[in-house]
C-alpha cells in the first residue's frame, strides 16, 4: 500500500499548475483519493463548494461501474464472464468501450484495452512487479485483441469472446469522469476551474478568475525534482494529458521496465519515445477521454505513425519527446512552449 500511494503522488507531479489567486470569487480546492489516484478539483464561484461535492459523488458512481478491482462493477462482470456469456452493463460503460474500440481500430491496435492479462503478468506499480518469461508472455498474447470484444446494443451487453481475456479501462474511466465533472460544474454555474486526475491529466475550464489563461508545467521526463519541467504552456478550455515511461516503472539489470506495454509484443514499448502530451479542444466530444487514449496511442505507435494519427483527428494536437531529448510536434500544434529546458531541442 505504501508503494501504491507513493506512486500516485509521483503521478500528481507530472503536470504542475501555476494558478493565480482569485480576486473576485472564492476559491475552493479539494483533493480526494478516488479511482486509484489522487484527484484534485479547484473551482471558483458562489456554488463552487457544492459543485465539487457533487462532482466527487458522480466520480464515485463511475468508479462503481468501471473499476476492474471492484468485484460488483460492470467491468468485473464482463471479465468474469469472458468466453462464456454476455454481461449486461450500464450504457455509460458501453460508451467507454465503444470509444476505446474506435481508437483501437484507428491506431491498428497500438491502443488496446484487452491487454489486461499482460499487465497482470508484469505487475508494474504493485508489490509483485517482475520481468515475466518469454513463454509467459507468448501464452497470454492470444488473449489480447480488441476485435474479440462483442457489444450488443439491443440490451447493452458485452462479451469477451475468449476465456481468460480481461479488460481494464484504467485512465479511460478517469477521463470519462472528468468529462462528467465538467457537466456538474456547468450545472452549478462554475465557469473557472481545474480538474486534475493524478497530475497526468488536466482539464482547464475557462480562465483563471483574473482573466488570464492557466499555466501548466510539463514534467521533465528524466529529472525527479518536483520543480524540473520540460517547459510551460498556457491553456484555456482544453484537456491535456501526458504519458511517459517515468510514471510507473522499475529497474532491473540497468534496464527500465515501464507500464506502457505494446499490445503486439507484450513488452514495455521501446521505440525511442519517453513522453508525449496531447491537447484536445473542449468543443470536441469526450475531450478528456480522448486525450488519455491518444497519449497511449502515440507512445506505442512512435513518432512518425503517432503524429500521423494525431493529424487525422480534428481538434487534437500533440508534442512528443524522444530519448535523445528532441521535441516533435504535430502539424496542428499551435501552443507556445515557454521556459524550455536547455537540454531539449525542438525539431519541428
Amino acid at each position: 500500500m505504501i508503494k501504491k500511494i507513493s506512486m500516485m503522488m509521483t503521478c500528481l507531479l507530472l503536470i504542475f499548475m501555476f494558478a493565480g489567486c482569485s480576486t473576485t470569487n472564492k476559491e475552493i480546492d479539494k483533493t480526494a483519493l478516488k479511482m486509484d489516484t489522487v484527484l484534485q478539483l479547484k473551482a471558483y464561484g458562489p456554488k463552487a463548494s457544492e459543485a465539487i461535492d457533487a462532482a466527487f459523488i458522480r466520480i464515485d458512481e463511475i468508479e462503481q461501474m468501471a473499476s476492474a478491482t471492484i468485484e460488483s462493477s460492470d467491468i468485473s462482470k464482463i471479465n468474469q464472464a469472458a468466453g462464456k456469456e454476455y454481461a449486461n452493463v450500464h450504457p455509460e460503460v458501453i460508451k467507454m468501450l465503444k470509444t476505446a474500440v474506435k481508437y483501437s481500430k484507428l491506431s491498428n491496435g497500438a491502443f488496446d484495452i484487452t491487454i489486461g492479462p499482460i499487465i497482470k503478468l508484469w505487475g508494474i506499480g504493485t508489490d509483485n512487479e517482475r520481468v515475466p518469461t518469454d513463454e509467459e508472455i507468448k501464452s497470454k498474447l492470444p488473449l489480447v485483441g480488441y476485435n474479440n470484444i462483442s457489444i450488443n446494443d439491443e440490451d447493452n451487453s458485452v462479451k469477451l469472446l475468449k476465456e481468460g481475456m480481461s479488460i481494464d479501462l484504467g485512465g479511460i474511466a478517469k477521463e470519462f469522469a472528468a468529462d462528467e465533472v465538467i457537466k456538474v460544474f456547468e450545472k452549478y454555474g462554475v465557469k473557472s476551474a481545474i480538474i486534475s486526475l493524478g497530475g497526468s491529466s488536466i482539464y482547464t475550464l475557462g480562465q483563471k478568475s483574473d482573466g488570464t489563461p492557466w499555466s501548466v508545467g510539463i514534467k521533465h521526463p528524466r529529472n525527479n525534482s518536483n520543480q524540473d519541467y520540460l517547459g510551460v504552456i498556457s491553456l484555456s478550455q482544453q484537456a491535456i494529458s501526458t504519458s511517459g515511461d517515468y510514471e510507473r516503472f522499475f529497474m532491473k539489470d540497468d534496464k527500465r521496465y515501464h507500464h506502457i506495454l505494446n499490445p503486439a509484443t507484450g513488452y514495455p514499448t521501446d521505440n525511442g519515445v519517453m513522453s508525449d502530451t496531447i491537447v484536445v479542444d473542449s468543443n470536441i466530444p469526450d475531450c478528456n477521454m480522448l486525450s488519455d487514449i491518444l497519449t497511449k496511442t502515440v507512445f506505442v505507435s512512435g513518432i512518425d505513425k503517432g503524429l500521423e494519427i494525431i493529424d487525422s483527428v480534428k481538434g487534437v494536437s500533440c508534442m512528443a519527446v524522444t530519448t535523445d531529448y528532441k521535441i516533435y510536434k504535430s502539424s496542428n500544434w499551435k501552443i507556445q512552449l515557454n521556459k524550455i529546458d536547455s537540454e531539449f531541442t525542438i525539431v519541428n
